[in-house]
Parts: structure tokens; sequence; C-alpha cells
């Protein structure tokens, strides 16, 4: 019988550092998350390098690399050795020309229980990732893992509460969402709440429509790489939610933490007997939403 109740973690981190040391610090947060009995554990967008879609830079892509290489190979005998699910976000060269902002769902024994591909891609200032990631190919899924039922999306996918519905019609129990957003340190005093808020404000909404647990994982800290600009200020802020947008855990703005709380499927089964918002959609009359507009 699958559980009934698990526990899942977001790791909030500091990432402004070269692969190597990246790596060896997210592999020990991800030790401490599971000795803290955490069994579902997600790292921040683009986890090994600073965030370098600040500009477009052809340098930049020696940073991708292919699937099945060193983060999988890393994360995946963590996995097995500590008999935890890990979602891995990674810069993914598949081919020469074409890359993903990608993330590997890794099963308790070291395998792939899945791979996401980002199917939105930002184009704001210091945030140009059309430079970089092709949109992804994949879909939106709901994976199975030894631990529970999850889907994987990523940071701009966010914002569409098309993606959260999707992948909680195809049975995701928890959204997964890795995040890099941050303020531009000059906007921050005159929009920096509102930003905050929308993106909070958002993802809960997913939660409550959709009756599902909500996760994501952001960094913290000013990465500031380029000359002549102010770089980016990362929020953290990353959060746990229950089914009806309840805050389980939130970390700071500017510490690295580990968030940990427990999904409860009874709790989510009671929500939607109660809120039964998935019984009374009106798919009858939806069609118009695969419109880009619609005119008059």
């Amino acid at each position: 019988m699958a559980k009934r109740k698990y526990k899942v973690s977001v790791i909030q981190l500091n990432l402004n550092d070269v692969a190597e040391n990246n790596l060896k610090k997210c592999i020990s947060w991800v030790r401490d998350a599971a000795s803290q009995g955490a069994e579902v554990i997600l790292l921040p967008e683009l986890y090994s390098s600073h965030y370098f879609c600040q500009s477009e830079d052809v340098d930049n892509f020696a940073l991708a690399e292919p699937l099945y290489s060193t983060s999988f190979i890393a994360f995946s005998e963590l996995a097995k050795e500590l008999g935890v699910v890990i979602i891995v976000p990674f810069f993914e060269k598949r081919m020469a020309g074409i890359y993903h902002n990608s993330a590997y769902i890794i099963d308790t024994d070291g395998t792939e229980a899945g791979l996401y591909r980002k199917m939105h891609i930002p184009d704001d200032p210091h945030f140009y990732e059309k430079f970089y990631f092709t949109p992804g190919d994949l879909g939106f899924q709901a994976i199975e893992t030894k631990k529970g039922t999850v889907g994987t999306l990523i940071c701009w996918d966010q914002w569409y509460p098309e993606a959260a519905r999707i992948t909680a019609l195809k049975g995701a129990e928890v959204l997964f969402y890795p995040t890099a957003i941050g303020w531009h340190p000059k906007e921050k005093e005159q929009y920096g709440e509102n930003q905050y808020g929308a993106w909070m404000n958002v993802m809960k909404g997913h939660a409550v429509a959709n009756g599902v647990f909500v996760a994501a994982a952001n960094r913290i800290g000013l990465e500031k790489y380029i000359d002549g600009t102010e770089g980016i200020q990362f929020w953290g802020a990353s959060f746990i939610a229950g089914p009806q947008g309840e805050i389980l855990a939130q970390a700071s703005h500017d510490k690295e933490e580990i968030l940990i709380a427990e999904v409860d499927l009874d709790l989510q089964e009671n929500v939607r007997q109660n809120w039964p918002f998935f019984r009374d959609r009106r798919i009858d009359a939806f069609g118009d939403i695969t419109k880009r507009a619609i005119d008059k």
C-alpha cells in the first residue's frame, strides 16, 4: 500500500560559485536534509553555477552538461545511499546548439524516475533565458517515485496556472518549483514587495485551485558578475504550502536553510472532497484556452 504521509524538503542556498564547489555544497546539504527525515528533496534551479543568464554570452554554454553525466552520477549515488528522492535542476546539453533548463527526478534506488525540461522560457532584463534554453518538449508530467507521485515545474513555469493544472490532473501530489528569482537592486525599494508578494500568491493559488502541496526552492545572495550592472539579489523565501495555500514552512530572505514539511494524502483527499474544484470544471467550455488570443 502506498504511503499516505511522507516528508518533503526544499533547500535554499547561495550558489554563486563554480560547479565543483556547488556540487559538493549541495551534496552536503542533501545529506543534512535526509538526516532530518526528508524523503523527497528539492534543490534550486540551475544548482551547479551562478545564475549566468544575466547576460547573453556564448561562453556560458560551457557550463552545460550532457544527460547522465556529472550531476546525475553524483546525485544518483547519493539518492541510493540515503534512500531518498532528489530533484536535481541542471543545465542540459542535448546536442550542439540545443540546450535545456532541466531537472532529474532521481528515485531512492538511484534510477531516473523522470526528466523534466522547462516549458516556459523568460526573456527579461538580466533573465535572458531564451538565448540559452530551448523550450521543453517532454510536456507536463506526474512522476511516480517510491515515496510519492510528484510534479516538477521550473521557475518561470510557476506563473502559468495551466502548467500546474495539467500536472495536478495527471496525479501529482506535490508541485515542486526549483527557482532562481530575485530583485533588480535598483527596483527593490519601489517594486520589491509587490514582486515578491505576487510570486508567493500565484503558487499558493496553484495549491488551492488544484488541492495540491506546493514546494519552491530559491537561491539567496547578490550575484553580480558583469561589470557596470547591479546584478540580481535573489530573495530566498523558499516555502512549502499545503492544499489550502497554508504555509507549512518558509525560509528567510537571506539565509541558507533546509525546510521540511509533511505531505498528508488523507488531508489532500479531504480538501478535495470539500472543495471539489476538479468535479465542477466546465471542460466543455474551455476550448479557447488553447488560443494565443481570443480575437473579437
